[in-house]
């Protein structure tokens, strides 16, 4: 282990995959099928209309950001520099914790798949198989992370195409559906009304919308690693979005379409029904081997993201140094161990203390997503104003995010209604309840603990 240096092999292919690695998860394989139930079709294309938007304005946000100060601390690093170091260092735990906790329950889904086919080999054994894998693919060079990346982001890619194709064929009735209350040419979509359960729901969807996009802002975690930033993160960011806003409305549309609001295999398994009403073999197989591949790449991307937060809050020194150290091929080797044995934890956490200890940290991780947003808004919008305020020009920016100074502050003010909204669905309440508590904590040890540091630095 020597010095400081991440290797700067990242292209914006890479930077594209891992962020859709992290984006493209369950949520839109086995969620949006309850979203669509709950708020109806156009209900849920609003709900994602309106997250795809507040997602391309807190990326346009990040990219200023990324292409002036690219660095493997990201948000961390400009929460600390542009409001105050006690923010960026919740912001830091907060981000590690969403990826941990989402690595043990992602452990469990791969083993649950992987059950199905061999009954006889334990959740733990499954486990014990993907803590090898993961930790290998991250820990020996950053070539072979980013190529499995980019190979499993793009089978996910092209399943969500594949279907969206085969939902357009069945909607204009070229592929024949064998489903007795199948309506052509999207009729399906208003056929209980606009809004069938009213409007409350639809809030309740934005707020998962906004979940589902979650990931996106990988490509700034990226950004220290990357070649070219200035042209590589712009780039990514925009080829990124375009293909989620595309693939995520599109799915929602073409499974509204498809799909009466009443069909009980919506909320389960509605890819797996049409697939099986238009006469594919092996639906179900298909299915369980995108969802295991989803799953693993998530899992592997967010091991990345969530090891850079840990070597990153150890080169500012709110962790021990010597977690800083990286490998001879520039990876963060201990910030991967200890994620791993965080993501562990959490699964066992899941197992033993489902009701106690697991749930306080799902509500940190789903409080952490709009915080995460909220705190890349406010850095933004600070550091455009101490930009100028130091004499400088916006002409002398590499990437400008577009409508300064409203962008930033309708990011602020969307996520804080966003955390309202929250409060108020009692399914997601205690979010609010243990996240804020824990914002405080984090924030309190950090002054009486680095108060001392931050001052001599």
């Amino acid at each position: 282990m020597s010095s400081h240096q991440f290797s700067k092999n990242l292209k914006a292919r890479n930077l594209i995959t891992m962020s859709l690695g992290g984006v493209i998860g369950t949520g839109i394989f086995m969620s949006t099928g309850y979203s669509i139930q709950t708020a109806g079709p156009i209900g849920t294309i609003l709900a994602y209309v309106i997250g795809s938007i507040l997602v391309c304005m807190v990326m346009a946000c990040l990219g200023e950001l990324s292409v002036h100060d690219p660095n493997t601390g990201a948000f961390h690093t400009y929460a600390s520099k542009y409001i105050h170091p006690g923010v960026g260092f919740i912001t830091a735990w907060m981000y590690w914790l969403t990826w941990t906790i989402a690595l043990g329950s992602e452990f469990i889904a791969l083993s649950t798949i992987c059950q199905q086919y061999f009954p006889s080999i334990p959740v733990w054994g499954f486990s014990l198989i993907f803590t090898v894998i993961i930790l290998l693919l991250n820990i020996i060079n950053m070539n072979l992370f980013s190529s499995s990346e980019f190979w499993m982001s793009l089978i996910k890619v092209l399943a969500l195409v594949v279907f969206l194709g085969l939902g357009i064929l069945i909607i204009f009735k070229i592929i024949p559906i064998h489903h007795t209350h199948f309506k052509p040419f999207f009729g399906q979509l208003t056929a209980n009304g606009i809004f069938p359960n009213g409007l409350i729901p639809v809030i309740s969807i934005v707020l998962s919308a906004n979940f589902a996009f979650s990931g996106a802002e990988m490509i700034a975690v990226g950004a220290g690693e990357s070649q070219n930033p200035e042209k590589t993160v712009p780039q990514s960011i925009k080829h990124t979005l375009i293909i989620l806003v595309i693939l995520f409305i599109g799915t929602i549309v073409a499974l509204g379409s498809i799909l009466p609001q009443s069909d009980s295999s919506l909320s389960q398994s509605p890819f797996v029904t049409i697939l099986s009403n238009i006469n594919i073999p092996y639906a179900s197989d298909i299915m369980n081997l995108i969802l295991f591949i989803t799953i693993f790449s998530g899992a592997n991307s967010g091991v990345y993201a969530a090891s850079r937060m840990l070597w990153s809050l150890a080169d500012k020194n709110t962790l021990p140094k010597g977690l800083a150290k990286l490998s001879k091929n520039g990876i963060p080797v201990y910030g991967l161990i200890l994620t791993i044995a965080g993501g562990l934890l959490a699964l066992f956490s899941s197992i033993y203390a489902p009701n106690t200890v697991y749930l306080a940290l799902t509500a940190i991780s789903a409080f952490a997503v709009v915080f995460v947003w909220l705190v890349i808004g406010w850095a933004h919008f600070n550091f455009r104003r101490q930009f100028i305020k130091a004499g400088h020009s916006t002409g002398e920016l590499k990437y400008k995010a577009p409508l300064f100074p409203l962008l930033p502050i309708l990011v602020i003010i969307i996520c804080l209604l966003s955390l309202v909204g929250i409060a108020f669905d009692p399914n997601q309440r205690i979010a609010i309840i243990i996240g804020i508590p824990f914002a405080i904590i984090c924030y309190v040890w950090h002054a009486l603990v680095y108060r001392k540091k931050d001052h001599h630095e």
